[in-house]
């Protein structure tokens, strides 16, 4: 959805439980300033970019433990 900075000032109630399922897109002078979305599902969407980046390469989260407990 796309509404002008102005829409939202008169309306904020209305447009905060609205980014609770979409994502609201706020212009001024009729250029995209800002993007209201809810934070869930941007935590989400993160992790869906991040999944397959990391390489596997055995490393575990007790071996960076150790690792970290080692250097002290």
């Amino acid at each position: 959805m796309i509404i002008t900075a102005t829409e939202l000032k008169t309306n904020i109630g209305k447009y905060l439980q609205l980014a609770e399922t979409e994502d609201i897109i706020i212009t001024k002078n009729n250029k995209p300033v800002v993007k209201l979305t809810n934070l869930k599902e941007n935590k989400l969407e993160l992790l869906d970019s991040l999944v397959g980046i990391a390489k596997d390469d055995g490393y575990t989260l007790d071996d960076a433990k150790k690792e970290r407990l080692s250097e002290q």
